[in-house]
């Protein structure tokens, strides 16, 4: 797991070679820190501990993992169902 601290998040970015000045500059300035701990508390009171994270119209599907294309399409499905909606293709 990389770490999501200032640090961590900038070498990630030159790892995947996105510009490190202009990326290090974005991070600093602090204009979206509200909106990211708005999103953390978002993420704890829903039940989130780890990434990815899947929900389906407000159900926690998959916690920390990814679902395969079928286990996804049959979730929304049952959800369709359960809204009476049809079926997804």
């Amino acid at each position: 797991q990389q770490r999501l601290d200032p640090e961590g998040l900038k070498a990630a970015a030159r790892k995947v070679g996105l510009d490190g000045e202009s990326f290090d500059a974005c991070l600093d300035d602090g204009r979206h820190a509200a909106e990211v701990q708005a999103n953390l508390e978002l993420g704890a009171r829903v039940g989130v501990t780890g990434t990815p994270s899947v929900f389906v119209n407000g159900r926690h599907v998959s916690p920390g993992r990814v679902p395969s294309l079928e286990m996804l399409a049959s979730l929304v499905d049952e959800e369709l169902a359960r809204l009476g909606g049809a079926a997804a293709e």
